[in-house]
C-alpha cells in the first residue's frame, strides 16, 4: 500500500479530510445557488432576481441564526436543527413574499422584488438583534457563518445538502421547457398547454428548498445566483434547457474560485467566501442596475 494514501499520512489528511469536503461542498452550494438564480430570473423575466434579492435566503438565514444562537439540537432524520430552522425560515418568507406579489391572482414582478428587498431588510434587522443577545463567546462562530464560509466543511455537510438539491433541484431542471414557453409570454404559453400558476408555485417552493439547504451548511453567500446566469446566458444563449444546468455547473466552479481567493489573498488569514463574492458581485449588480436605466 502506498504510504501517502494511508489515513495517518499528513498529505492524506489534508487532501481527503480537509480539501475534498470543502471542494465538494463548494460545488454543491454554488451549483444550487446558480440554479436557483437562473430559475428565478426565468420565472420573473427580470435579470435582478435571485434568492437574495427576493428575500428567500434572508429568511433561511434568520431561521438558521435562531437555531445557532439557541444551540438547537433537534434532529429530524438526517437533518440537524440548523437545517430544519433554515427550511422553516425560508418557506415562511416565501409565503410572505408570495402574498405580497400575487394580487387578485395576478403575478406582479415589481411587487415581488420590492417585497423581497423589504423582507430582507426586516430579517437582517432581526439577525442583528439575535447577534446582540447571543452568547459573546459564540459571536465569532455566528459572524463567520453570517458572512458565508466553507472553512468548516465536513463530509456530512455535503451529504445533508444532497436531499435538498435532489428534491428541489431536479424539478427546477425539469421546468426548463416551461421557462422557454413563458419567455414568449404567459398567454402564448397557456395556449401551448403551460399552466403558468403551477410553474410559479413549483419554482418558488423548489428554489426555496434548495436555498434553505445551501444557507444551512454554508451561510448566506450572495451574488452567485445573480451574476453567473448572466454570464452563462451570454455564452450559451437563452435556452433554459441548457441555461439551468449550465448555470449550476459554472456557479459551482465560480464559488470554488472565490473560495480559493478567500484562502490565499490574505494568507495565512482566511476571509469568508461571502466577502469575496460580494466584492466581485456588487459591482456587477450595480452595472446591471445601470444598464436597466
Amino acid at each position: 500500500c502506498d504510504p501517502s494514501r494511508r489515513p495517518g499520512n499528513l498529505h492524506y489528511t489534508i487532501v481527503i479530510g480537509q480539501r475534498l469536503p470543502r471542494v465538494l461542498l463548494g460545488l454543491l452550494v454554488g451549483g444550487g445557488l446558480g440554479l436557483c438564480g437562473a430559475s428565478f430570473q426565468a420565472l420573473l423575466r427580470n435579470p435582478l432576481a435571485d434568492p437574495y434579492t427576493l428575500g428567500v435566503a434572508s429568511g433561511s438565514a434568520l431561521g438558521a441564526s435562531l437555531a445557532l444562537a439557541a444551540k438547537w439540537s433537534l434532529q429530524v432524520g438526517p437533518f440537524g436543527g440548523v437545517q430544519v430552522a433554515a427550511l422553516l425560515g425560508g418557506l415562511a418568507v416565501t409565503a410572505v413574499i408570495w402574498r405580497i406579489g400575487v394580487v387578485r391572482r395576478e403575478f406582479r414582478v415589481e411587487s415581488l422584488l420590492l417585497g423581497g428587498v423589504t423582507v430582507a431588510l426586516v430579517t437582517s434587522s432581526a439577525i442583528i438583534v439575535i447577534r446582540t443577545l447571543a452568547d459573546p463567546h459564540f459571536l465569532v462562530t455566528l459572524d463567520r457563518w453570517l458572512l458565508g464560509s466553507l472553512a468548516a466543511a465536513l463530509p456530512r455537510d455535503s451529504w445533508s445538502l444532497l436531499p435538498f438539491l435532489l428534491v428541489g433541484g431536479l424539478p427546477l431542471l425539469a421546468l426548463g421547457p416551461a421557462f422557454n414557453q413563458l419567455a414568449l409570454g404567459e398567454e402564448l404559453a397557456h395556449g401551448r398547454g403551460i399552466n403558468a400558476g403551477r410553474v410559479q408555485v413549483w419554482t418558488f417552493l423548489a428554489a426555496s428548498l434548495v436555498t434553505a439547504g445551501t444557507v444551512s451548511v454554508a451561510g448566506p453567500i450572495g451574488f452567485v445566483g445573480l451574476i453567473v446566469p448572466h454570464a452563462v446566458r451570454s455564452i450559451w444563449g437563452p435556452d433554459h434547457r441548457l441555461l439551468l444546468p449550465g448555470s449550476a455547473l459554472v456557479a459551482g466552479g465560480f464559488l470554488l474560485l472565490c473560495d480559493t481567493l478567500a484562502r490565499t489573498v490574505v494568507a495565512p488569514t482566511e476571509m469568508p467566501v461571502g466577502v469575496v463574492t460580494a466584492v466581485i458581485g456588487g459591482p456587477v449588480f450595480l452595472l446591471l442596475l445601470w444598464r436597466r436605466r
